[in-house]
């Protein structure tokens, strides 16, 4: 039987023994907790609090600024110490609010379990999502409640749980498919329940058969779910590739997958589905990998939103020596961090040490026309015209060859013989056209 995939895409060192058999972990955090109001695609959240306030564990401290946004929730008790800028991972100075935390880490009035789900309706399920702050939590930060509102809900035939956890280095959503299962089927049950007329979909690559295994145990007896085996390779994980390679449906960048039919939700945003409509809980913590040769100890730890970077590595035992690269998510799609003194958010997924900076001692060249990049490229794409087209600044060519179909993975870079950083180039051309589109 043919295996699960899509046309294109590479198979890099995937780096995932070096914490994929290290269970999760629980990080304290430090003393001041940083919370920046803008976590996800959309509006900012407004702050309710002041300078002065005591916010306890699940409080909430901030409201959606908007129907494409999402509210936070402290994740530690303590006090609010101001309300001021805050250098974030990117780079941005974001409006955050500061919390001293007093290391009582006393909760609010979560309330009783719900109901069983068959006693919710549509608008308590979504609306617990929504007030419980759920944002896509391994991508760009999408509000969840957003997602699970399609204009027509009866035309959703496929939620999709993106299982695959293509990107090299990362084991966060492993560790989750191990150790809490039930929890992650149980968020499905949950969204199924949104679509009376949709199955489920666990799609896990291949490379990870002992989740496969429990999953397809946990739900040999759900005429509604099913587990699907995904060829290992990258970007299995993309939305576009995961949707085809389960589907066979096709969507563009002008598109969501609910013009498919389908909605996809990752790993860790299915669980905290699952913990807010049938524990009360909020999204006050995530699952973060920090690994790379340059790191003592990598692991996976589940870590309080707000916490420093440089708690989390502390955790981890620190550097081995002096890395000469630090990046925020994985090798193909993250991005280089400046300094650790900055807080992890609602979508930190991995830190990731290397003490090598392979690609800064890369010195490109001319394009040789060898197409390796045209052979591997998901969208299927010619990503060297396309960065020539760039160096040019010739939009009306950029536009014409699809450049805004790219999705950003880097597997043309990572296989350019002449080290030209396709990818780069094409993403700064995008900003430039997103920017122009949202004028």
């Amino acid at each position: 039987m043919a295996k699960l995939t899509f046309v294109g895409g590479i198979h890099p060192y995937d780096g995932k023994d070096l914490s994929k058999d290290k269970p999760i972990q629980d990080v304290l955090p430090g003393e001041v907790l940083v919370y920046p109001l803008s976590q996800h695609i959309g509006a900012p959240a407004k702050a309710i609090v002041a300078k002065g306030d005591r916010v306890l564990v699940g409080q909430k401290i901030a409201e959606s600024g908007g129907f494409v946004s999402a509210p936070i929730h402290a994740s530690v008790s303590g006090t609010v110490k101001t309300i001021e800028p805050r250098r974030v991972a990117t780079g941005d100075m974001v409006m955050s609010i500061i919390v001293e935390n007093d290391g009582q880490y006393e909760e609010v009035e979560f309330g009783p379990p719900r109901a069983t789900l068959a006693q919710m309706n549509r608008e308590e399920i979504v609306g617990a999502i929504r007030e419980a702050g759920i944002v896509g939590m391994g991508g760009a930060g999408f509000p969840t409640h957003v997602k699970l509102s399609p204009k027509e809900p009866d035309k959703i035939e496929y939620i999709i749980v993106n299982c695959a956890e293509c990107e090299p280095y990362l084991t966060s959503d492993y560790r989750r498919m191990l150790e809490e299962p039930e929890k992650l089927v149980g968020g499905l049950k949950v969204m199924l329940k949104l679509f009376p007329n949709a199955q489920g979909i666990l799609a896990v690559e291949d490379n990870k058969p002992d989740c496969i295994a429990r999953l397809r145990h946990l739900t040999e007896e759900e005429g509604k779910i099913s587990v699907k085996a995904l060829k290992t390779k990258y970007p299995q994980g993309g939305e576009r590739q995961l949707i085809y390679a389960v589907t066979n449906r096709r969507i563009n960048s002008t598109m969501l997958p609910a013009d498919v039919g389908c909605v996809v939700n990752n790993v860790d945003t299915v669980v905290a589905i699952y913990r807010a409509v049938m524990e009360g809980r909020p999204l006050m913590e995530r699952i973060v990998t920090v690994t790379g040769n340059a790191v003592a100890h990598p692991a996976n730890f589940r870590v309080r939103i707000g916490t420093s970077y440089n708690k989390i590595l502390e955790a981890a035992g620190g550097f081995r020596g002096k890395p000469e690269k630090v990046i925020c998510g994985g090798p193909m799609m993250g991005f280089a961090m400046f300094g650790l003194e900055v807080p992890s958010t609602k979508t930190a997924t991995a830190l990731l040490a290397l003490s090598k900076d392979e690609v800064s001692a890369m010195e490109p060249g001319p394009c040789i026309n060898c197409g390796r990049c045209v052979e591997v490229c998901p969208g299927r794409l010619i990503p060297s015209r396309l960065a020539d087209y760039v160096e040019h600044f010739d939009e009306k060519a950029f536009m014409e060859y699809q450049g805004m179909e790219c999705c950003e993975c880097g597997c043309c870079s990572y296989v350019c013989p002449a080290k030209r950083p396709l990818t780069q180039q094409i993403k700064s051309m995008r900003k430039i056209q997103l920017a122009k589109r949202k004028k």
